[in-house]
């Protein structure tokens, strides 16, 4: 019987050097593949740029790629290594609707201001150092789109991912013109001034939600096997913060693969986050299409091998068939030992990713909240 697992890792350029040449490409490659790796979610839009030559980011910008990669074509060169180890490559739009970081915008604003994103004093949308365009706008949202698209039809990749920014957009913003007589159109008054009243928190998300419908249909028209995968904040939290509604996002199916941003720096943390998620019978539902998202790296933080693999086994124990990795360079921390950590340990049958026929057939399963919990109980216990 073929084993059937997402073993996933996101490229990053932050503290990575791994997209820097053809040559780091193919060894990270031949690295994953070894370890057990089966699907790589790779950086192709980040601070206004692209990670190949975009003809959409050029008419509009007059910047074809990231000045960083000029003459080079790292997603075509990631293609060209992954396809050799049939590792699968799924283009991970990182900054979504973010257009920079401490740049005040950055290239795209200043030559677009009317998409920036508006707080309530009118001032740029800025969070945690990202400035943001606005998505609730159907221009910005085109823009974003055609990205989308542009990838699907120009490269030989296995789908699209999104993830905390990408579609959302903090809960500050929506007080631009057009957006604040939008609303009024529809209510007969202006927006209210708190960001998080109820019918504005939902007015907002909403539009983002039909957002996503439009990107998966517009996804599935290009190739119907392409898998649109979500890596959004955790429910709630993103989506009084970001407008992200996961939950409508699965309940309209709008995502084939879900990846919860469960980034804890201990176990209990991350299994409280995961059996939270699970309570929820809609959620429990969506088991086949979950593969949490794993921390396994930040700054000078790096994850035990102990809590790597508790956190494994919990996913399995609930029936959780992978997990994706962030980030690539955790793997290589201490000599390699989180890499051994999985290839000798969890990952040591090779696995085959998840199709969108496979996701189909496995989602018929009866799973309810209560067998998940059971199943976690019994496992968890046997790991103390």
């Amino acid at each position: 019987m073929v084993l059937i697992e997402t073993r996933g890792v996101w490229l990053t350029t932050t503290d990575s050097e791994v997209l820097h040449s053809q040559q780091n490409i193919a060894q990270a490659m031949e690295f994953l593949a070894t370890t057990g790796f089966n699907v790589v979610f790779p950086v192709v839009w980040r601070r206004g740029t692209t990670l190949y030559p975009s003809q959409i980011v050029y008419q509009i910008f007059g910047l074809a790629i990231d000045p960083l990669f000029t003459g080079r074509d790292p997603l075509a060169e990631i293609i060209s290594e992954a396809r050799r180890l049939d590792i699968k490559i799924i283009p991970w739009f990182e900054y979504g609707f973010a257009s920079s970081y401490k740049m005040n915008g950055g290239h795209i604003l200043a030559k677009k201001p009317e998409w920036a994103a508006r707080d309530r004093y009118g001032n740029l949308l800025e969070k945690n150092g990202f400035e943001w365009m606005n998505s609730l706008d159907f221009e910005v949202q085109n823009f974003m789109l055609n990205l989308v698209i542009e990838v699907v039809k120009n490269y030989d990749v296995d789908g699209i991912q999104g993830d905390d920014r990408l579609p959302a957009l903090p809960c500050e913003g929506g007080y631009d013109r057009k957006t604040t007589e939008r609303y009024r159109q529809q209510f007969g008054e202006n927006p209210p001034q708190n960001p998080k009243h109820p019918q504005w928190l939902q007015w907002r998300a909403d539009i983002l939600t039909d957002f996503l419908s439009r990107l998966y249909r517009a996804t599935k028209a290009v190739n119907p096997n392409l898998l649109v995968s979500m890596a959004p904040h955790l429910p709630d939290w993103g989506y009084q913060a970001y407008l992200q509604d996961s939950r409508t996002w699965l309940k309209q199916g709008l995502v084939d693969m879900y990846q919860p941003q469960i980034y804890r720096r201990d176990f209990l943390s991350y299994k409280s986050e995961l059996d939270k998620i699970f309570s929820e019978q809609l959620f429990a539902r969506m088991v086949s299409k979950t593969a949490p998202g794993v921390l396994l790296k930040i700054g000078s933080w790096c994850i035990d091998p102990k809590y790597l693999l508790k956190v494994i086994k919990y996913n399995r124990a609930c029936g959780l068939l992978g997990e994706v990795f962030f980030f690539y360079e955790g793997l290589q921390e201490d000599n390699n030992t989180l890499a051994r950590v999985l290839r000798t340990q969890v990952y040591t049958q090779p696995a085959t990713f998840p199709s969108v026929a496979d996701l189909q057939q496995i989602k018929t399963a009866k799973i309810t909240p209560d067998s998940i919990w059971q199943r976690g109980l019994r496992f968890f216990t046997n790991l103390k």
